[in-house]
């Protein structure tokens, strides 16, 4: 049992019986798989699957071999070039890239119109399962504001309490926070939420004073002391909200199926008020359906994880799930980022079934608020997913585990290929302008060869291209006006249409500038640059004007140069070229128009990019939007020393809830060592202040001895 009066964890594997502890390996990714899950997993008979497969595959390589083939039609037949070699290459594989999303999204658009998407027993209806096994929900968090994730905490809690199975869950807040100010508010805020819900034999918090491997670290390390306790863990993002009857029949499902080793939901976008998170918001909730319904139907028990809002088997993932450092130095070496496709693909290895299951809603997030935002997010994931070219040779791996690799891989190498790609173009133009034509090459002819550029078959090209890019949005949208409450919370039929064109003009613009951010990103990780761990923002995302001008010149500057470029070579590319050119020429106003909240705002009020989560709000969001009004932490100053020298209970909760004190032979913390110094010298607690540095602070704070320290400076 925990602490009633600190809020400790509950003790550690060597209080719990032997039977019930697990130990997570850090096995080598190359070791045999143990196929302690096989045999036990339910799915759609083996022939159905690769029938599907099959379709949806073969699909997409018929219509990338027959793009390929117009596309060479396209092209001088007068002979082979190397720029018209490289432009094929590269149009394949762009191509193959949009032709599976198309082939996928259709087989998802039959199968939520056919009211698929749902397995494994569970109902979005009808009365609960009751629960015999207990469950853990991790929500890790880093340096993220303490009142946001106690408000999503709370509504979790009251609405599993409506279910009347909370007995079967508890609640951990695994902080990974760095900023001390933070830190001491995360603790203000957790025993304010435990003491409001009388929570206090479920729901617990624990800091870690080392944040090694990030958050895969923090999950691993939780599995390793308290996962023998728990048959399930449900793991959380800090802006993720989850229902209690979802949560209930997730892990109802997991009782009956002993083969699942992980069910991931749908997360839905909320929240949103900037113009950028809306139109994120609008389309994850318009769009999203029918891809996540096309890969649950084709992908079977070889699903993958999608890091949070998922619900994942405790013995599975510790007896398969062991991260080892890849070979090397960062940025492609050492650990993992983007952990959670390698924790998926091993578990299946481990003959665990992956499972998702779209059409069971109650599961949701928030969008970062502007496109700078997730730029910085997406530096991290560019190189977590290019890190996986290291682990796709892993032994034992299914097939379809390591296509959701390359897939990822694939998200960001796309970008610079597409720039190669109209580079090439322009090169080709170019060529053709200044290159004087052969009309009698050495053979001998009767008549000369006259090179050209068909322009009817190009133009061909561009349309089926057009087409095959575009029509997942057309059946999202006719899936949208076949669904009543899906309809009238768009809006409506002519709202919903007006929506999805804006979604589709300003994600169009937006869509250049992303290619050359991710570009970048590649180029920066070849080059061997660590992206580090940024703290996510979650706030409206206003930006300055200068700071968004400061960071956004470049992409200007480079699209009139790419402007000029087409327009000297000849005035048709460059408005061929005019989609890509104009999002890159106005990137400027473009980022700080998307950025605006009193946009974003002023769209919703016109009754464009609604979404039925803001227009008919479910329980547990109302719940959410409630706590995030009322504002329950505590205030306290916002300085991590004064706020323990305000609050007696919270200075006492702190320093029971810190690590025990170096022993002789310990590694010594040169932080900790040079801040007890300097405050031991400071004269009065100003003083303090102004000499700590961050990591000082945060490592005084982890000190009995530096809180000691702290109360007895004099305030002046």
């Amino acid at each position: 049992m925990p602490d009633q009066n600190t809020g400790a964890l509950p003790q550690p594997f060597e209080a719990l019986p032997p039977e019930g502890r697990l130990d997570m390996p850090v096995q080598s990714l190359r070791k045999s798989a143990n196929m302690e899950g096989r045999g036990r997993i339910p799915a759609t008979s083996p022939s159905s699957i690769a029938l599907r497969r099959f379709s949806v595959i073969g699909s997409a390589l018929a219509l990338t071999a027959y793009g390929a083939w117009r596309t060479h039609m396209v092209m001088d037949e007068a002979g082979v070039s190397a720029l018209g070699v490289i432009m094929l290459v590269l149009f394949i594989a762009l191509f193959m890239w949009i032709a599976l999303a198309f082939t996928s999204s259709v087989a998802g658009f039959c199968s939520l119109v056919a009211h698929g998407g749902l397995g494994l027993g569970i109902r979005r209806t009808g009365p609960l399962p009751q629960l015999t096994r207990r469950t853990a929900l991790l929500l890790p968090t880093y340096n993220e504001p303490p009142h946001r994730v106690m408000a999503g905490l709370r509504a979790i809690y009251s609405s599993l309490e409506e279910t009347g199975q909370l007995d079967h869950f508890d609640l951990f807040i695994l902080s990974d926070t760095t900023n001390p100010d933070v830190w001491v508010k995360e603790e203000a805020a957790f025993l304010a939420l435990r003491e409001q819900v009388g929570g206090h034999e479920r729901i617990f918090y624990r800091r870690r004073h080392n944040n090694v491997e990030r958050k895969a670290g923090n999950v691993g390390e939780w599995v390793r002391r308290f996962g023998g306790a728990y048959d399930h863990m449900v793991t959380l993002d800090a802006d993720s909200v989850m229902s209690g009857q979802t949560l209930v029949r997730m892990a109802g499902a997991m009782e009956r199926n002993p083969g699942v080793g992980l069910i991931q939901t749908l997360p839905v976008i909320v929240g949103g008020t900037t113009l950028f998170a809306r139109l994120q918001q609008f389309a994850g909730r318009v769009y999203g359906p029918i891809i996540a319904y096309g890969i649950a139907w084709w992908h079977g028990s070889e699903g993958n994880y999608w890091g949070h809002n998922a619900i994942i088997r405790t013995r599975a993932f510790a007896s398969q799930a062991g991260l080892p450092h890849v070979p090397g130095k960062p940025p492609f070496g050492g650990h993992i980022l983007s952990h959670d496709f390698v924790e998926a693909a091993l578990m299946r290895r481990g003959g665990w079934a992956i499972h998702m299951i779209p059409a069971l809603d109650g599961s949701y997030e928030e969008s970062p608020p502007s496109l700078t935002d997730v730029a910085i997010r997406d530096r991290r994931w560019c190189q977590g997913n290019l890190q996986h070219v290291k682990v796709l040779p892993t032994k034992g791996l299914h097939w379809v585990s390591r296509m959701h690799m390359v897939v990822g891989i694939g998200a960001y190498v796309t970008s610079p290929l597409w720039l190669v790609f109209l580079l090439t173009g322009i090169l080709i133009s170019l060529q053709a302008h200044f290159q004087r034509p052969e009309y009698f090459g050495d053979t001998k002819l009767l008549y000369p060869h006259w090179p050209h550029v068909d322009p009817v078959q190009a133009k061909y090209v561009f349309i089926g291209t057009m087409v095959v890019l575009l029509a997942p949005k057309l059946l999202a949208y006719i899936a949208l006006l076949l669904d009543p409450e899906m309809r009238r919370g768009s809006g409506g039929p002519v709202r919903a249409a007006l929506s999805v064109l804006v979604e589709t003009f300003i994600g169009g613009l937006i869509a250049p500038i992303a290619m050359l951010i991710q570009t970048s990103g590649v180029i920066s990780i070849l080059s061997g640059h660590d992206s580090g761990w940024n703290t996510q923002r979650r706030d409206d995302g206003g930006i300055p004007f200068m700071e968004v001008a400061r960071q956004y010149t470049r992409f200007t500057l480079f699209g009139l140069v790419l402007g000029a470029g087409a327009w000297v070579v000849s005035p048709s590319l460059f408005f061929w070229m005019t989609p890509v050119l104009l999002g890159l020429v106005f990137s400027i106003p473009l980022v700080a128009f998307t950025s605006s909240r009193g946009v974003g705002l002023g769209f919703r009020r016109a009754g464009l990019l609604l979404v039925p989560e803001e227009t008919h709000p479910p329980d547990v969001l109302q719940k959410l939007e409630q706590e995030e009004a009322e504002d329950q932490t505590p205030t306290l100053p916002d300085d991590a020393l004064r706020a323990l020298r305000a609050d007696h209970a919270l200075c006492q909760a702190h320093i029971a809830m810190l690590p025990a004190e170096r022993k002789a032979g310990d590694p010594i913390n040169a932080d900790q060592l040079v801040g007890l110094v300097k405050l031991a010298e400071a004269p009065n607690l100003p003083d303090a202040e102004s000499r700590l540095t961050v990591k000082e602070k945060a490592a005084v704070l982890g000190s009995r001895k530096g809180v000691d320290l702290i109360l007895h400076l004099p305030e002046s």
